[in-house]
């Protein structure tokens, strides 16, 4: 037969000395919350992200149905005073509730959940937070001549969001623009091409018949350049037509575009 420890039970816990950033409870004859018929026991106000909570403790669980949650006390956070906030509300956090350990000096504590408070459920917690068999234990540290201290961290979540859409096309036919260019030796610094257009989006040519960059006076730089301000993935080839023989001289790339793409 197994036994469960203290640490079993836990393990899905952490611990840290730094105490919760929002709100402290401490809890003086703990035993009397069950002996006087108190099932559900609401903290004051507490303050967080522009929005009012509280600390929701269950010591005799959360839930009747379950059939061993009497042996767990449970622990939930609110959103308090709901009927001032406009109608449809809705508030998005990463909540942790804490229990201070008197002994070690530091902190048991929930990993953080994110959850969705809402007019229909202002309410989320942990029904299984701490078993009453661990709590009770005076040995454990987490009650203390019948003391213990509890606490919450409520970190709301404000969408600032960065939206970005991925739209892929098949092209069986690909694009191919032709440009026949005259008087190539009197040609200055740089030659554009006129705009053209394919799959929704507008295209120019550059070419430096004196090179660019790196490449300045030893060869000819040739750019493809996306005429707006979306960022576009795209497989192209640039080639110069042997006019003598078929010997082309091509390169071909697949890069993402954001404002110029460079192909020497």
């Amino acid at each position: 037969m197994s036994v469960t420890t203290a640490a079993d039970e836990l393990a899905n816990m952490e611990t840290r000395e730094a105490s919760p950033a929002h709100f402290l409870i401490k809890i003086e004859s703990f035993s009397l919350l069950e002996k006087c018929g108190i099932d559900k026991y609401e903290t004051r106000e507490f303050s967080a992200g522009e929005y009012k909570w509280k600390l929701i403790i269950y010591p005799n669980g959360d839930d009747d149905k379950a059939k061993d949650c009497n042996d767990y006390i449970s622990v939930h956070v609110a959103v308090a005073n709901t009927s001032s906030l406009p109608a449809n509300w809705e508030v998005n956090a990463v909540f942790s509730i804490f229990l201070f350990n008197q002994i070690s000096a530091n902190y048991l504590s929930s990993l953080g959940r994110t959850r969705r408070f809402l007019g229909m459920k202002s309410e989320w917690g942990i029904s299984k937070f701490i078993s009453k068999k661990i709590m009770l234990d005076p040995s454990n540290g987490y009650l203390v001549n019948d003391t213990c201290v509890f606490g919450a961290e409520v970190f709301v979540i404000n969408s600032e969001t960065i939206t970005e859409c991925l739209h892929l096309k098949n092209v069986d036919i690909p694009y191919k623009r032709d440009w026949k260019i005259p008087n190539f030796s009197q040609l200055g610094d740089v030659w554009e091409s006129e705009e053209f257009s394919t799959e929704d989006h507008k295209w120019k040519m550059c070419l430096y018949a004196k090179g660019n960059g790196e490449a300045t006076r030893r060869g000819v730089s040739v750019y493809l350049e996306h005429v707006g301000t979306k960022s576009v993935k795209a497989c192209f080839t640039i080639r110069i037509e042997n006019q003598i023989s078929d010997k082309h001289s091509w390169k071909k790339t697949d890069i993402e575009i954001s404002v110029l793409a460079v192909s020497q």
